[in-house]
């Protein structure tokens, strides 16, 4: 039976190079101990904080300073752990960091009680003098929050809670990725292959129906022989978020999801509203995959083999980072040579492993390289854009980090996911410009819907998923098994729409989005790709001016608010208008395809 490597098999050159946050486990400890004797240090800020520009100044650099510091020690034990979940050393080491930063943040929970008590006429003082001038904006974004903070007490107790908060989310991990076994299948080459996490999108991209459907339901026979303890962990994660909510002041937890970001809940609803209106364009091309798939009717496990699967090519960990780079060219010669290094470096964890953490992500700090968690598969053809979605990321990341100062490099996930989409757009455009052949245009152009499909449409529908579950919760309703699935099997019927087959282990899809135990995320999916699409049209169709808005874009990381940075860059996110637009070129897309499928 073909099994996946363990950590140890897997070849150095294919792992990333952590050298740059700890080049041993060593440093790393020497480090944690300097944080933890600093702890301390934040109580002789204590009471303090109003006597003068200065104090304040100190308080707040040693505040990012620390933080600083602890985002290196976090990342390195998150990405230790990422390789192998079912590593102990790593699982202590992740422990141990929550510790610590649960710790800090009960010693620092005084900050923000104490800066919010400043007279508005001292604080305005304090904000003009030129000590606080590097601060400025960070504590004016801290002022926002003085109708939602707490006394000092109070908020002490909330930032004790830090450990504890977190536990659904990680008992959901830790059960994902280690604990549940879904066996092992034989794939459309007569081969024995292990089902994972990691290994499920590859057989549902199998030409073979057969062996789509068998891991299809063998997957999801796990998920319901743990449906209780994975609505349980689901439903402690949303009432946590509506505890927070409620605690803090906001009218709901949406309401507090959104507000860090400075983002009105209409851009919310009319995401929905918007992906509403534009379904039966999504039921059409559902129709045109079943027909020209010649199935008699078509299920979830149908919908992401390519419809002309004869074309699919395999690409190996070269040649998909060189078409990644090459497709990149319109970004100028600097983000290229920079992606390409680190792509054919030890940026990137490349390939599956036992234990190694499911799906794909970018992750690093100001002080290091941003690294790249992959699950590289040769025959999985999305994996290259995949790729490119990453580097997106952390391209993004490095041009923040280059351009802006610590306070201000951490950019939102509102703009993040534009980043990165944006790169899929351009591995698209290249790869439909250069193909001369119609079916390898049409399977192109079904690649494309599929994208759309998958990110503005089915993210947005786990968008409606988690305001429906969190109004649940708000409105004194538990959220059983049966509800969580009955809310979840209503939004497939709307979303597929009336012909489409829907298997009832499907409704337990909504138990294995690890998304939604950060509440409210998905939907930066749908407006990121929204914004991509509109801003890759507005490069590619224009010069100098239009490349160097969006490099500036990259450069900005969090100096201005979400909706600010990507109308600079020339496109308004507080209009329905991009997501409209985004979904008329779907159906654009969709027209093409049934003409040349003719």
């Amino acid at each position: 039976m073909k099994r996946l490597p363990t950590r140890s098999q897997v070849k150095e050159g294919d792992t990333w190079d952590l050298s740059s946050l700890f080049r041993e486990a060593a440093e790393w400890e020497a480090l944690y101990q300097r944080l933890e004797a600093d702890i301390p240090k934040f109580e002789t800020f204590r009471g303090r904080l109003g006597e003068d520009a200065a104090t304040l100044a100190d308080c707040l650099r040693f505040d990012l300073e620390f933080d600083r510091a602890c985002d290196r020690l976090g990342t390195y034990a998150f990405l230790r752990s990422a390789e192998d979940q079912a590593n102990s050393d790593s699982q202590r080491m992740v422990g141990r960091f929550q510790n610590l930063s649960t710790r800090a943040g009960q010693a620092a929970s005084f900050m923000s009680p104490e800066i919010l008590a400043i007279p508005a006429t001292k604080i305005k003082r304090f904000l003009a003098a030129p000590e606080i001038a590097p601060y400025k904006l960070h504590l004016e974004r801290k002022l926002r929050y003085k109708p939602h903070t707490l006394s000092d007490k109070e908020e002490k107790l909330l930032a004790m809670q830090g450990e504890m908060a977190q536990a659904a989310g990680k008992a959901f991990r830790q059960l994902l990725d280690a604990d549940m076994k879904f066996g092992s299948i034989k794939n459309d080459k007569g081969q024995t292959v292990e089902l994972s996490n990691a290994s499920f999108s590859q057989f549902l991209v199998s030409p073979t129906r057969s062996v789509r459907k068998t891991a299809f339901h063998q997957f999801y026979e796990q998920f319901g022989a743990h449906e209780n303890t994975l609505s349980a962990t689901l439903a402690g994660s949303i009432q946590k978020d509506v505890y927070y909510a409620k605690v803090r002041g906001f009218s709901n937890s949406l309401s507090a999801s959104l507000f860090a970001d400075d983002v009105p809940v209409s851009v919310y609803d009319n995401l929905i509203a918007s992906v509403h209106k534009h379904l039966p364009t999504l039921y059409k091309f559902y129709e045109l995959r079943r027909r020209k798939m010649k199935l008699k009717e078509i299920h979830h496990y149908d919908t992401y083999v390519p419809i002309l699967a004869d074309l699919e090519k395999k690409h190996s960990w070269k040649q998909a980072s060189d078409l990644v780079v090459e497709s990149l060219a319109p970004l100028g010669s600097e983000y290229t040579e920079v992606l390409a290094k680190g792509l054919h470096g030890r940026w990137c964890d490349r390939y599956p492993n036992q234990g190694k953490q499911s799906g794909a992500f970018s992750s690093g700090t100001f002080d290091s390289d941003p690294y790249i968690l992959m699950n590289f598969r040769p025959d999985v053809f999305n994996d290259v854009f995949t790729l490119a979605h990453e580097a997106g990321h952390s391209m993004h990341s490095y041009y923040s980090a280059k351009s802006q100062p610590y306070q201000y490099y951490g950019y939102a996930i509102f703009v993040a996911e534009v980043a990165s989409t944006f790169n899929e757009e351009l591995l698209s455009h290249h790869l439909l410009a250069r193909t001369t052949d119609a079916r390898e245009r049409a399977y192109l152009i079904n690649r494309a819907i599929d994208d759309i499909r998958g990110t503005i449409f089915r993210q947005t529908m786990f968008a409606e998923f988690e305001r429906t579950t969190h109004a649940m919760v708000e409105a004194g309703e538990p959220l059983t098994v049966q509800a969580i699935k009955q809310v979840y099997r209503g939004l497939l019927e709307r979303y597929f729409g009336p012909q489409f087959a829907i298997d009832d282990e499907l409704s337990l899809e909504c138990l294995r989005i690890p998304h939604f135990y950060r509440s409210f995320y998905v939907y930066k999916y749908a407006t990121g790709l929204s914004a991509a699409i509109a801003l890759s049209q507005r490069v590619l169709g224009g010069g100098h001016r239009e490349l160097n808005d969006y490099l500036a874009f990259l450069k900005s990381g969090c100096s201005k608010f979400p909706l600010e940075l990507l109308r600079d860059a020339g496109v308004d996110m507080a209009s329905p208008t991009p997501v409209d637009t985004a979904l008329t070129h779907f159906g654009r897309l969709v027209d093409e395809l049934a003409l040349l499928l003719k």
